[in-house]
């Protein structure tokens, strides 16, 4: 499809000779949303070996490789929507997609069985000049019916043949009333969207009830000094300092992992943020977590494969027996001595019983508590069932049209 020779080289095929083929976006007809849908089927009831990589040793299954599958879907998705009629037959794609963002992954409660197929589908729900949005969902099979696993919505950016440059992609055209609602629906995410990135700590400093709220915990942990309690750790009883809720981990990248451009998969990264916030949750919470959402992923900036991946995952807000977990990934180059951020990932993850309150200490722990916090609550206020409904009733619809 990309015309390269597979096989792993240090320096990735030459592809520019497919640049004059690139189409000009008059040349891009408009699509529906069921011109990219895709259906297929992970054979957990039929593979043993295959059932091996995806078990947990609790005999669930893992759902960070699901998602490693998701983002792979979500690009062919993605390929299936653009269609360049200029583009001889006998020509590799003059394109590439690569993930640029992951708004929101929902994980349901549904016990994932090992030895049952899982049903992976998904199709693109908008687009722009040269990006487009893929939903993705997973559902598995079990007594008869498909029960729901997941849904993702990711951000995908089309590139030339060489990845130096921007492409058009086909605009969307509903062909229907559900498509009509779903093309609309994103131009709504696209908005909130660039309210979240507008949003940030980093970026519009903590309102007043923010701002009072860390007074508040700095006033119980003078409390506790004055009392002459605890005043080697200097905070409250019955809580856990944010410093002590931290993880990180160093993973050495192989070839078998990259995309074209020898840079390591988003999928691969996304596997190991999940499996890392997972074991931090486990590790300190001390009770087994399930991971209900994963929110607000960027991409920023893609990691070598023959650089190293660090990731550091820490608990910054808890509330009853739910903790918000952010894992910032990094690539590390120990030869040139650079670091440099790579993706953050804000995981919601709930434990049985409920558990003790993350603390800050320091000024910049009060801006991941308050970070943490708004990220947990954007979750219990957002309106998106509505349109999550929207979405899977004509998923469903087009998978039964497909049979």
């Amino acid at each position: 499809m990309l015309g390269v020779d597979h096989g792993y080289t240090t320096v990735p095929n030459d592809r520019s000779h497919l640049l004059k083929y690139v189409p000009n976006i008059k040349d891009l007809p408009p699509r529906n949303i069921k011109d990219s849908f895709l259906e297929g089927i992970i054979p957990l009831s039929k593979d043993e070996d295959l059932r091996d990589k995806y078990v947990t040793f609790m005999g669930h299954v893992r759902i960070g490789r699901l998602l490693e599958d998701m983002d792979k879907f979500a690009v062919h998705v993605g390929l299936q929507h653009i269609h360049a009629p200029t583009v001889p037959k006998d020509i590799p794609i003059p394109f590439m997609l690569a993930t640029a963002r992951c708004d929101r992954i929902d994980i349901t409660s549904f016990e994932r069985k090992p030895n049952e197929d899982i049903k992976i589908a998904g199709f693109v729900s908008w687009v722009g000049r040269s990006s487009m949005e893929v939903v993705v969902w997973l559902d598995q099979h079990y007594q008869g019916t498909w029960n729901k696993i997941t849904r993702a919505i990711f951000l995908l950016a089309a590139r030339n043949a060489t990845g130096t440059q921007a492409v058009a992609v086909n605009p969307l055209n509903p062909g229907n009333e559900y498509e009509t609602k779903i093309v609309k629906d994103g131009e709504e995410r696209k908005s909130k969207r660039v309210t979240i990135i507008q949003s940030r700590v980093s970026k519009v400093i903590p309102t007043t009830e923010e701002q009072q709220l860390i007074h508040v915990l700095y006033e119980k942990q003078m409390t506790e000094i004055r009392k002459g309690y605890n005043d080697k750790k200097m905070f409250p009883r019955g809580v856990i300092a944010m410093s002590k809720c931290r993880a990180a981990n160093i993973i050495f990248n192989q070839p078998e992992n990259r995309n074209y451009f020898n840079k390591v998969f988003g999928g691969f990264i996304m596997r190991h943020a999940t499996e890392i916030a997972w074991v931090l949750g486990f590790k300190v919470i001390r009770q087994r977590p399930s991971i209900t959402h994963i929110s607000d992923i960027d991409f920023i900036s893609p990691i070598a494969v023959d650089a190293l991946m660090y990731m550091r995952a820490r608990i910054v807000y808890t509330q009853e027996n739910f903790a918000q977990i952010i894992v910032a990934v990094f690539s590390l180059e120990p030869t040139k001595g650079v670091e440099t951020r790579s993706n953050t990932f804000h995981f919601t993850v709930t434990f049985p019983d409920p558990i003790k309150q993350v603390y800050p200490i320091t000024y910049h722990e009060a801006m991941l508590y308050v970070d943490g916090k708004r990220h947990f609550d954007s979750l219990s206020k957002s309106n998106e069932a509505e349109s999550d409904d929207v979405l899977y009733k004509y998923l469903m619809e087009l998978s039964k049209n497909e049979r």
